[in-house]
């Protein structure tokens, strides 16, 4: 548990903050790829990590950014989106692109009916607009230069369009949801993905600076790694100069000589989708000793 008396510049110990809800189970898969083991309980807001010198808080990813802003916690994971409406005074640490359903940036979007007449943000003057995203609703609007009624939403809120309002703002990676509830979007209000945020005193602090800059480069190599896979092959060396020209590479492959006269040891590193079509090609000019293997961080 938090200690009620350690300020957030204590040395030994940073407070991180765990999106809960949709973000929880994504984020927690996220930090056991990076090496960090984070265990919930259900009846608690304060899970356990496998790491001594960090503590753990479940946090609305909504709210996040002020529990971070006033110190209760060192770092925390949540979307720009929300950082941006707390307007929140914290240091932006990272970008992870990731969610729980894909890994593309989400979109807050503007939609109105399919035969609404409304071509254009301009066409909502006088207008109601529903959304979770009011603050952020409203500066779009008023940038815009459009006066329209906006009003916070507690969900459903694709079913409000034409009962309760004329448009709405609503986040989405593919967009399914808003074509399946016959919705048509007019305009992109922002683009958000989950975002490292540091509290201004813990970010000044060179053992906790240091500490969040370790997560950031564990999480990012984790990431990079989703989807690939290492490669490793024995090759002759009269067949290496045509295993090289299909052989695809993060860079260059390694190469290495073999004790055994003639031969080689290759190792790359490629995308997972590819291998299936890859490996018997590799086969075909002379490959031998084919291992796939997953990997867990790429670090670059």
């Amino acid at each position: 548990f938090f200690s009620k008396h350690r300020s957030c510049n204590s040395m030994g110990k940073l407070k991180i903050g765990i999106p809960k809800g949709s973000m929880e189970q994504s984020t927690i898969a996220l930090f056991k790829q990076a090496g960090y083991t984070i265990t919930i309980n259900s009846r608690s807001y304060y899970p356990s990590v496998d790491d001594p010198e960090i503590e753990a808080m479940l946090l609305r990813p909504q709210e996040m950014a002020l529990y971070v802003e006033r110190g209760v916690i060192d770092i925390g994971l949540a979307g720009r989106d929300w950082v941006q409406e707390c307007q929140a005074d914290v240091v932006e640490i990272a970008e992870f692109v990731y969610s729980r359903a894909t890994n593309q940036v989400a979109r807050w979007v503007l939609c109105v009916a399919e035969d609404s007449s409304i071509k254009s943000v301009k066409d909502l003057e006088g207008k109601t607009v529903f959304t979770e995203l009011v603050q952020t609703t409203k500066s779009y609007l008023e940038k815009n230069g459009v006066n329209a009624n906006v009003l916070f939403s507690h969900g459903a809120t694709e079913v409000k369009i034409p009962h309760l309002c004329e448009a709405i703002v609503e986040i989405t990676e593919t967009g399914s949801s808003i074509r399946a509830n016959r919705l048509r979007i007019v305009d992109t209000v922002m683009e958000s993905a989950t975002t490292m945020i540091a509290n201004q005193q813990s970010w000044n602090d060179e053992w906790k600076r240091t500490k969040v800059q370790n997560l950031q480069m564990l999480l990012t190599g984790a990431l990079k790694a989703q989807g690939k896979v290492g490669l490793k092959l024995n090759i002759t060396k009269e067949n290496l100069e045509g295993l090289l020209k299909i052989l695809p590479s993060m860079q260059n492959p390694t190469i290495a000589s073999l004790t055994s006269e003639g031969w080689h040891a290759v190792e790359t590193i490629v995308d997972g989708h590819v291998c299936r079509d890859l490996i018997p090609q590799l086969r075909r000019v002379g490959a031998q000793d084919i291992i796939e293997y997953p990997l867990n961080k790429v670090i670059e």
